[in-house]
C-alpha cells in the first residue's frame, strides 16, 4: 500500500510552511535517511528525510508552494512491487493533498493598487456615453466596474477636475478599464473626447484611512507617481509583526536604565584579544566583542538574582534554573533570536564562538527550531550602529530583554574632580507580571557591577 509523505511540524507552533525545493522527482528510489525536500518556515529552512524506502510515486505539492498545512500529503511513496496505478487507486492521497502552487497575483501597474472591488475608489457619476478611442491613444480595456460607476486613479480624478473634464466620459486604458493620468492628458490634448464635469462629487471611501494614517486615495496617488514600491510581507515579517504586536498589547512593559562605566571591560577585552594565538595567516584564533561580555554578565546576574530569571505562564510563573540567553540577530526582512544555553557556565570565548555561529546560520536560515526557541530573556545590542539608548520590545514568552547602547567617552564628576571615562547605557525591559520593579532594579544593579568589574564574572 502506498505511503503518504506528509508536511512535517518543524516546531511546536508551526501550522504551515513552504515547500521550498524537491531533491527527488517522480520515479526516483529513496532509502531511509535520504534528503528528499527542503521545507521553509518563517524562521528556517530545514531538510526533510525519508523515513521509509521505496520509489516516489507521485509528488502532490509543487516546488515553491507556500501555505502547505502541517500533515498535508506532499508526496506518495510506493513500496516494492507497486506502480503508479496504486496511487490513484488508493484515493487516499488525493483526499488529503495540499494545494499545488498557487498562481502569483499580477503586480499592480502604474496607478493601480489591488484593493478589493468593494473598497475601490469609485465615482457615482452616471455614464452618459462611451466614446471610442482615437488613433494614437492607448487601447481601452474592458471595464469590470458596476453599471453607473467608473474606476479612476485619484491623480486622474484630480487632473480631470482641474481641467474641467468628466472622468466618466473618458475611455480608460489602465487595468480593468481604469482611467489613469495618460488618459486625462490625451483628453486635454484633444486626442480623446470628454464633456464638462458635473459639480463636485465625493468618491465614497476615498478618504478612509488605512495603515500609516494615509487615506487610500493618497496611497494610490503615490503609487501612480512612482514614489514608493509595494513589497508583500513574507512569513517572517508577518510573524515578527504578530508577535511584537501581541507583546506590546498584552505584556505590561516597564523600563529601567543605567549607565555602566566600561573602561575596565575594554582593558580586559584588549588584553584577552592580544593573547589570542595566531594561525598561519597571522589571524587571531578569536576576537572577543563587548557583546560577549554583556552576554556573560547578564547570564551571571540572572543566576545571582534567580527570581528575575522568570517568565509569565498565565496561572503561574516559571523560574528558570539555567541562564539561557537569546541574542537578537538582524536578518534581511526580520529578526532571529537564537539562544545561548547555560551562558553563565561558558567562557567568554565559548560565548563568542557560539554567537558567531548562530548568527551566521540565522542569516542563512539554517537554524533548527530548538536553537531559537526557549530561554527567559534576550539581549539586543544596537551599539555597533552608534545607537546611544533605546528600549527593546520583549520577545514573548520571555520575561525581560536587555537593550545595549554604544560605548562612548563622557565627562563625569568623581569626588569633586572632573574625569573622562567610557560609558555604555543599557535599558532593561521587564514584563511586570513576572518581574517587579524592585526585582528588575536588583538584577540590573548586579549586571552593572559585573560590567564595571569584569573580573567578578569569574568569582
Amino acid at each position: 500500500m502506498p505511503i503518504d509523505i506528509t508536511m512535517p511540524a518543524l516546531s511546536p507552533t508551526m501550522e504551515e510552511g513552504k515547500l521550498a525545493k524537491w531533491h527527488v522527482k517522480e520515479g526516483d528510489s529513496v532509502s531511509s535517511g535520504d534528503v528528499i525536500a527542503e521545507i521553509e518556515t518563517d524562521k528556517a529552512t530545514m531538510e526533510v528525510e525519508a523515513v521509509d524506502e521505496g520509489k516516489i510515486g507521485k509528488i502532490m505539492v509543487a516546488e515553491g508552494t507556500d501555505g502547505v498545512k502541517v500533515n498535508a500529503v506532499i508526496a506518495v511513496l510506493l513500496q516494492e512491487g507497486e506502480d503508479a496505478s496504486a496511487v490513484s487507486s488508493s484515493g487516499k492521497a488525493e483526499e488529503k493533498a495540499a494545494p499545488t502552487a498557487t498562481t502569483e497575483a499580477p503586480k499592480p501597474d502604474a496607478g493601480t493598487l489591488m484593493y478589493d472591488k468593494g473598497t475601490d475608489t469609485t465615482s457615482s457619476a452616471p455614464v452618459d456615453s462611451k466614446p471610442s478611442a482615437q488613433p494614437g491613444t492607448p487601447k481601452p480595456q474592458k471595464s469590470e466596474a458596476p453599471a453607473g460607476k467608473v474606476f479612476a486613479s485619484p491623480l486622474a480624478r484630480r487632473l480631470a477636475k482641474e481641467a474641467g473634464l468628466d472622468v466618466a466620459s473618458i475611455a480608460g486604458s489602465g487595468p480593468k478599464g481604469r482611467v489613469i493620468k495618460a488618459d486625462i492628458e490625451a483628453a486635454k490634448s484633444g486626442k480623446g473626447s470628454a464633456k464638462a464635469a458635473p459639480t463636485a462629487a465625493t468618491a465614497p471611501g476615498a478618504g478612509a484611512p488605512i495603515a500609516g494614517g494615509m487615506s487610500k486615495q493618497q496611497v494610490l496617488a503615490m503609487f501612480e507617481e512612482g514614489t514608493y514600491e509595494l513589497v508583500p510581507n513574507d512569513g517572517m515579517r508577518k510573524t515578527v509583526a504578530a508577535r511584537l504586536t501581541e507583546s506590546k498589547q498584552t505584556v505590561p512593559h516597564f523600563y529601567l536604565t543605567v549607565d555602566c562605566r566600561i573602561d575596565a571591560l575594554l582593558s580586559a577585552r584588549e588584553q584577552i584579544n592580544a593573547q589570542a594565538p595566531k594561525n598561519k595567516e597571522g589571524k587571531p584564533a578569536y576576537k572577543l566583542s563587548v557583546n560577549d561580555f554583556v552576554m556573560k554578565a547578564w547570564a551571571v546576574a540572572l543566576q545571582r538574582v534567580p527570581a528575575a530569571n522568570a517568565t509569565w505562564a498565565g496561572d503561574s510563573i516559571l523560574y528558570h534554573k539555567r541562564s539561557d540567553v537569546a541574542v537578537a540577530v538582524a536578518v534581511p526582512g526580520g529578526l532571529f533570536t537564537p539562544v545561548v544555553k547555560s551562558a553563565d557556565t561558558k567562557t567568554l570565548r565559548e560565548i563568542s564562538e557560539e554567537v558567531k555561529d548562530l548568527a551566521t546560520r540565522a542569516r542563512n536560515k539554517k537554524l533548527a527550531p530548538h536553537e531559537y526557541q526557549g530561554g527567559a530573556t534576550s539581549v539586543s545590542n544596537l551599539g555597533m550602529f552608534g545607537i546611544k539608548h533605546f528600549s527593546a520590545v520583549i520577545n514573548p514568552p520571555h520575561g525581560t530583554i536587555l537593550a545595549v547602547g554604544a560605548g562612548e567617552e563622557r565627562v563625569f564628576p568623581d569626588n569633586g574632580q572632573v574625569k573622562i571615562g567610557q560609558f555604555m547605557t543599557v535599558t532593561l525591559s521587564c514584563d511586570h507580571r513576572a518581574v517587579d520593579g524592585a526585582l528588575g532594579a536588583e538584577v540590573l544593579g548586579v549586571f552593572k557591577g559585573l560590567i564595571e568589574t569584569p573580573v567578578m564574572m569569574l568569582a
